[in-house]
């Protein structure tokens, strides 16, 4: 992630940024016609019925299960959407398009929608989510395996819905449907829009999707005397995650940082309780002494004055060494980014580029990885696959993803797996985040990785209570994703249509999602010293306190994580 210390230069400018933001008619006002029509809109949605996706096992189960199950698939994604009747600016597409700030809306006081999965299917839950901006709605929800033969379910033949909570209604335990009929009733006489309607059912086939969390902070956080807790107990985060259905940890290593930040020696010690748990571990190797981003790539001090030619020598052996000494005490890395979020290169000035433009420009930095690269492969243990990833930033914008991938691809820098950052309050929606990881599985044939990414769980500042004047990233409602509220239910609703997303890439490309620093909670600085903080503290997994939040089970069925939460309420909501 760009690091915090930017943060001071960015806030002044940030309430004029989040301005300028282009949302595609997002926030807009919702001017309805109120036409007294005594039938229901439909909206047929045939959905594909292969290609990639994310499933795991039915709601039934308790959230909290084994990382060897498989997550959870809107299978609604794959679908094309028509209706009899819609506004014409919100049309029939948008309620499945995996971005619940954009709306598919009835032009009149009720509707109906139907989605038709293609083929009978196992389907464990729905959910939707209304436009904050719309009025609430009486609705019922019907399924069917055959056309035309609707049942009720049994839990929503008559339920109110909300705007702009992410909401989950529970199938019958064994349910196998083709068809689901949502039908709404506007109790003002108003226009119903709805920002995304999802059918959840398990897929076994993509349980080897790798989902893991970025817990950097957690040997930091430990010794600063964080208690972590989970269910009433204690636990160290790598355990909690794990009991939520993470496979992975990923763990920075800088070259010499300040005492206490992230080192080769305490990464080691991470590492031993990682693989202790049975997960696997991402190393993002720096090449700097601290903070490494697009802002900033400084060469450790150690390296100062190097040419392109000892930089090289010096960046293969460090990697090889690093690499070597995991594997010796038995901790093997199974994959490593070479450098962290390389948009503007690595090593400056040496490594440095600027105009993806001009492929020249991007010579040293080939070098460069390449070493890398040789480095990582010469430290990998015979027969243990490690898989190696280029990062970029820019999550949302494929114009530029696309250029800086294909300057390495033409200059022979050999890679495995394409990360990205994708912060929604830094690179745009998520639609944008669904077209680009789209197209860079056509244009490169390459499994992709979110390999950083945040949501906001409230928009207050944890740092104050503690004497900290450090800002927040998010700290007000315009730096929010529309149809996804700060609040814990928010952010479960926002990385799991992520996660649903990744599923439908093309070619089953997508291959998982790492969350940043959930563990980050106040009381360790972004740098040493006194008064600094963290400027992600509201975009963790666990509150203030270190008392998990039920957004935890992001890689879990969200439906059932919000029954766990809230098992008597149908629909099911996670409020704040």
């Amino acid at each position: 992630m760009v690091s915090s210390g930017i943060h001071r230069l960015l806030a002044p400018l940030a309430g004029r940024l989040s301005r300028l933001r282009a949302r595609d008619g997002h926030h807009r006002p919702l001017v309805r016609s109120v036409a007294l029509i005594a039938g229901p809109v439909v909206l047929l949605v045939p959905l594909a019925a292969s290609g990639p996706s994310l499933g795991r096992a039915p709601a039934a189960a308790s959230s909290g299960s084994s990382a060897s199950a498989a997550p959870t698939v809107n299978w609604a994604l794959g679908g094309q959407a028509s209706a009899t009747s819609s506004e014409s600016s919100d049309p029939p597409a948008n309620a499945i398009d995996g971005d619940a700030g954009t709306d598919w809306c009835t032009d009149s006081w009720t509707g109906s929608l139907v989605v038709d999965l293609g083929q009978v299917r196992s389907l464990s839950d729905l959910g939707i989510t209304l436009d904050s901006a719309s009025p609430s709605a009486d609705a019922t929800f019907k399924v069917a395996s055959t056309a035309g033969d609707w049942q009720s379910v049994p839990a929503a033949s008559n339920v109110a819905l909300d705007p702009g909570n992410p909401m989950y209604i529970p199938l019958p335990r064994g349910t196998q449907a083709r068809y689901a009929q949502l039908t709404v009733y506007s109790g003002t006489g108003a226009d119903v829009c709805v920002g995304e309607f999802r059918m959840f059912g398990p897929d076994p086939a993509a349980a080897g999707m790798d989902r893991g969390a970025d817990l950097s902070f957690t040997t930091q956080e430990l010794a600063a005397g964080a208690k972590f807790t989970y269910r009433g107990r204690v636990q160290n985060p790598v355990t909690i995650m794990k009991e939520n259905g993470a496979n992975y940890v990923r763990l920075r290593v800088w070259v010499d940082p300040p005492a206490g930040y992230s080192d080769l020696a305490s990464d080691l010690a991470m590492a031993r309780t990682i693989k202790a748990a049975g997960m696997k571990i991402y190393l993002d190797i720096m090449y700097s002494d601290f903070w490494a981003d697009p802002t900033k790539q400084n060469i450790p001090a150690a390296w100062t004055g190097q040419d392109l030619a000892q930089l090289t020598a010096t960046v293969q052996s460090y990697t090889q060494q690093v690499i070597a000494t995991f594997a010796k005490q038995g901790t093997p890395v199974d994959m490593v980014s070479i450098g962290n979020e390389i948009r503007n290169g690595i090593l400056w000035p040496v490594g440095e580029v600027n105009d993806p433009s001009i492929p020249a420009d991007y010579d040293n930095l080939a070098t460069l990885l390449k070493a890398g690269v040789a480095g990582a492969r010469a430290g990998n243990p015979s027969g243990h696959k490690l898989l190696i990833m280029m990062h970029y930033d820019q999550g949302g914008n494929n114009q530029l993803s696309q250029a800086f991938y294909q300057n390495l691809v033409s200059l022979g820098v050999p890679f495995d797996v394409i990360g990205l950052s994708y912060y929604p309050f830094f690179h745009g929606p998520i639609s944008a985040m669904r077209q680009n990881v789209d197209a860079l599985a056509t244009q490169f044939h390459k499994p992709i990785i979110i390999a950083e990414t945040q949501y906001a769980w409230t928009l207050a500042n944890g740092n104050s209570a503690i004497g900290d004047s450090t800002g927040d990233f998010v700290w007000e409602p315009s730096l929010l994703s529309p149809g996804y509220p700060a609040s814990p239910g928010g952010q479960l609703s926002f990385v799991t249509d992520e996660l649903s997303i990744l599923a439908q890439v093309p070619d089953g490309l997508g291959a998982g999602l790492f969350y940043w620093a959930p563990d980050w909670i106040p009381g360790v600085g972004w740098e040493p010293g006194a008064g600094v903080g963290s400027p992600n503290v509201n975009l963790t997994l666990f509150n203030f306190q270190g008392t998990a939040l039920p957004s935890i089970g992001i890689f879990e069925n969200p439906a059932a994580v919000c029954a766990t939460d809230d098992p008597y309420s149908v629909p099911c909501v996670i409020g704040s």
